[in-house]
């Protein structure tokens, strides 16, 4: 499995974080998956997506604030609109509460700048190095 942290799903060609961060270009931040279905499964990564954040704040992640972090889920095929709208609909049951996510057909994939590539290894905003499999027992794991 690889990933890559950029933008997506705005009307901005080749945005930089700046422009993103200003909620001018309608992007979001997001984390493009590649992965081999025979070692993981479409299902599997929608529910670790459930698990690693919040799906019922609107245009937030903890206390990052802006259009830029709403949830959302942008497939590439028919088949992946019909598990994530399904997905979406069991854990908005399991754990009560209308979700904010929403699930959109994918747009172009802009890969944010070098050094937000593997953030946490690279030191992150506080220069300080750190392993992104430490303390982690996830099974498939997603750090950009």
């Amino acid at each position: 499995m690889q990933t890559a942290v950029g933008y997506t799903q705005g009307h901005t060609e080749n945005p930089t974080y700046e422009e993103v961060c200003t909620g001018k270009s309608g992007h979001v931040e997001a984390v493009l998956v590649e992965y081999n279905p025979a070692e993981v499964t479409y299902e599997q990564l929608l529910d670790v997506f459930w698990k690693k954040h919040d799906p019922t704040q609107l245009n937030r992640q903890g206390n990052d604030v802006g259009t830029q972090y709403r949830s959302g889920i942008y497939y590439h095929t028919p088949e992946q609109e019909a598990a994530a709208k399904a997905s979406l609909q069991e854990w908005e049951a399991k754990l009560g509460g209308k979700f904010q996510t929403e699930v959109l057909p994918a747009k172009t994939f802009y890969p944010a700048e070098d050094y937000h590539q593997q953030y946490l290894e690279k030191g992150g905003r506080n220069g300080r190095q750190q392993s992104a499999r430490k303390g982690c027992n996830d099974a498939i794991r997603c750090y950009g």
